[in-house]
């Protein structure tokens, strides 16, 4: 292993080996249209990697001779090759070969390939990564990689599981994570239930009565009020008072949007079959409005409990 394998490693091999093994038993060729050794040539400089075989000069000469003259290599040969550093190497290199499988030159099908990164994702999700529509060339989309943006959030909303011992509440995040990629109508369901969740825990935790049946809004409505947090509770001799009323209206009408994406295109509702579904894009925000929300929530309630 190179000193340069070890920089920037932060997707683990556990999520790299489950990507490679779908990519095994998929009907779909890592390589795409192309032979192996050319779609490994771009991404590598094989004329500048040496040759196992003492026949050729270069990689590039004992790719071409196992894998297509003889294919005396196994399948899965290019997760295992320390040239490759495919399992243990930085995670640009193994984002980049990603990137490169749902190429519109490597991968002609758009359908496909977004149903390759669908995979990739719910995969990536865990260390913090996501494949994205970078650019678009001749009307396909060109794939990046970067860090997911609902990840803080979710931690945030994680540790306050852990703070609330709560089974249920950790069983809400880890679904959100999961399914906003594969199924985002159930991701935004899941944070709207993270919501109510947290809500009824900091009223139980005062001893304040609630409507179990109540709505999302008026769980919010309430919670906020045994807080201190509603518009009216703030005095107009504070600065930017007029601010402040703005910012926590706006909060409170997180709740109330959650509820109506809930109703119009989440799980638990009957939808028209021929319905538009909302993308990852849509449950990202959802997952990433709740778990802001849930966690100031219980920031403040355990400021003000104090």
């Amino acid at each position: 292993m190179s000193a340069g394998h070890k920089e920037s490693r932060t997707i683990s091999e556990v999520t790299r080996r489950a990507i490679f093994d779908w990519l095994s038993i998929s009907e779909e060729s890592w390589c795409g249209r192309l032979d192996e050794v050319e779609f490994i040539g771009r991404i590598y400089k094989l004329d500048a990697l040496p040759s196992y075989d003492g026949r050729f000069r270069t990689a590039a000469g004992d790719i071409h001779q196992h894998r297509i003259n003889n294919h005396d290599w196994s399948d899965d040969w290019y997760v295992t090759d320390d040239r490759l550093g495919l399992l243990d190497g930085p995670d640009e290199t193994f984002l980049r070969f990603l990137c490169e499988t749902v190429h519109p030159v490597v991968r002609t099908d758009t359908k496909t390939a977004r149903e390759m990164v669908s995979e990739y994702n719910a995969h990536l999700t865990h260390d913090g990564w996501e494949l994205f529509e970078a650019k678009m060339i001749s009307g396909r989309p060109v794939w990046g990689a970067r860090p997911r943006s609902v990840v803080q959030p979710a931690k945030a909303a994680r540790a306050l599981a852990d703070v609330l011992q709560s089974n249920h509440l950790r069983e809400q995040v880890a679904r959100m994570e999961e399914s906003d990629e594969r199924d985002p109508s159930l991701a935004i369901g899941t944070a709207k239930e993270l919501v109510e969740t947290v809500c009824k825990a900091i009223l139980e935790e005062r001893a304040v009565a609630y409507d179990p049946a109540a709505e999302l809004a008026q769980l919010v409505k309430l919670t906020s009020k045994t807080l201190g947090l509603v518009p009216e509770a703030i005095p107009d001799s504070v600065k930017a008072a007029e601010t402040i009323r703005i910012l926590l209206n706006n909060l409170a009408s997180v709740a109330g949007r959650m509820a109506e994406l809930r109703n119009h295109f989440g799980t638990g509702h009957g939808k028209h079959p021929r319905a538009q579904a909302l993308q990852p894009r849509h449950a990202r925000l959802a997952v990433g409005a709740s778990a802001t929300l849930v966690t100031f929530l219980y920031d403040t309630h355990l400021s003000r409990r104090s």
